[in-house]
This record gives C-alpha cells, sequence and structure tokens, in this order.
C-alpha cells in the first residue's frame, strides 16, 4: 500500500528519521521483562562488554516497564535492579503489569483479571501460595499476604516508576501514546495500555517513539516509532536499542 503523507507530515517525518541525542550520551533502552531475570542477567553483561569496548561519556539505562508477571522471577528481577546489577544508572518506566500489581495491593477484585495475565507468577515469586486464588478465590487473603511479603523497596520501585520519559529526540513509554494528542498531555492509560491505535498510526509524532507492550518476533523500526518487545518470557529473547547520537542499534540475548 502506498502511504501519502501531507507535506507537513511528510516533512516531520524525515526530521524524526535522523533523530538524535545530546553529545556524550548513550541510552540502552531494554524491552519486557516479565520475570526472566536469567535473561535481564545475561542482557546485562553483553551491555557493560558494550560498554568496555565502546566507552561512552554518559551512559543511562531505560527500562520500558512490565518487569513482572508471566516469567518466574519478578520479584528476583526487581532485587537485580535495585542491587544494582544494571551497567549504568537507569530510568525505570512503568509498565501496565506494575500498574496492576499497585492497583491489586488497593483493589483484591483487580485479581480475577490479573491472575490471568501473569499475576499467579508474581504472586509466587513473592512466596505466596496461590492454589486458591487458580479457583478464583481467596483474592483477599493472597492481597493481604502480597501487603505483608512485599518488601519496601520494591513497593516504593513500583510506586516511583515513571509514566514516561524523554530525551534529544526520542520520548520513552510503556505502551505508546495517542496520535493528535501533544506528547506532554497524553492519558495515562494510553502511556501504558494503547495498543491498536498507536501501532496502527503511520504519521508523525513530535518525537520518536520508543516503547514495548506489544510483542514482536524481532525489534521494529518505523519512521515513527521504535518497538523492542520481543515477548521475552516466551521467546528467550530480551532486546534492547542503543541511542547515541544519531546512530541505532540493538543488543539482544
Amino acid at each position: 500500500m502506498v502511504l501519502f503523507l501531507k507535506p507537513r507530515a511528510l516533512s516531520r517525518a524525515k526530521r524524526a528519521a535522523t533523530a538524535r541525542l545530546a553529545p556524550g550520551l548513550r541510552l540502552y533502552a531494554i524491552g519486557d521483562i516479565h520475570g526472566r531475570l536469567d535473561l535481564l542477567i545475561e542482557l546485562s553483561e553483553k551491555l557493560r562488554n558494550d560498554l568496555r569496548e565502546r566507552p561512552a561519556e554518559n551512559p543511562l539505562v531505560v527500562l520500558l516497564g512490565d518487569y513482572i508477571d508471566r516469567g518466574p522471577e519478578s520479584a528476583g528481577v526487581i532485587d537485580w535492579i535495585l542491587a544494582a546489577g544494571l551497567p549504568a544508572s537507569y530510568v525505570a518506566l512503568r509498565g501496565n503489569h506494575e500498574e496492576t500489581l499497585l492497583n491489586f495491593l488497593d483493589d483484591e477484585e483487580v485479581l480475577e483479571d490479573w491472575r490471568r495475565f501473569g499475576g499467579l507468577e508474581t504472586l509466587v515469586s513473592y512466596g505466596i501460595d496461590v492454589k486458591d486464588v487458580m479457583r478464583g478465590k481467596g483474592y483477599a487473603d493472597a492481597q493481604s499476604a502480597l501487603r505483608e511479603r512485599l518488601p519496601s523497596e520494591h513497593r516504593r520501585f513500583y510506586e516511583e516508576t515513571k509514566l514516561c520519559w524523554s530525551s534529544g529526540d526520542y520520548f520513552f513509554c510503556h505502551a505508546g501514546v495517542r496520535s493528535h494528542v501533544p506528547l506532554a498531555q497524553q492519558d495515562e492509560r494510553d502511556l501504558l495500555w494503547i495498543r491498536e491505535e498507536f501501532n496502527d498510526f503511520s504519521g508523525a509524532f513530535e518525537k520518536i517513539i520508543v516503547h514495548g507492550h506489544t510483542p514482536v518476533s524481532a525489534p521494529e523500526v518505523h519512521a515513527n516509532r521504535i518497538n523492542v518487545d520481543t515477548g521475552a518470557y516466551s521467546t528467550d529473547i530480551l532486546t534492547c536499542v542503543v541511542l547515541e547520537g544519531e546512530e541505532r542499534r540493538f543488543i539482544s540475548t
């Protein structure tokens, strides 16, 4: 299909293709981890090797959210991040799965949905028995157990995650953004949950959007966005896009 853009939009798309960061800054943006501590450790070592081979003046890791659920070691992933396991300082963004955990701490009924898309694995990683939850029971007990077993530093980490972050010509969020809405005015739910409306939009945004949330078989680079969610929990592939100046490259497990 041939796509015709209005002259202004085409001009913006061309500028986006040459997006850049400030001199000296190198960003490592990591996609959805989903409880795969093994892959996070492996990728972190690859990033350390990259920094040894190509030293950077100011490296920074951007975590795009969804640290938990689905994979077996959600709690371990947070422990690793908090224990300075990453090869550089980091910015941690919130994913829809972290948002769901936080909502569950306030509302036990959230577990009715959460247990169907990864919540059971997260509860188990915190040492919580989920036999009743698997049968649609014991939500209040599971909530009480998580409140008791969740380390205060883990809860603080979840609560302090950012909805979005920006640097240079790039805008980072978990899921995506809504077109025709300024980036500074994006709705929280869209930043965490949007999918088709964002992925199907081929026009230009104010900046290149770097995101995860929608698993793809290989990282996608479009004129207006970069998707680095390669479905780590099921594919064994955790992906990072490296951004420096006008350069883009990828490092994966």
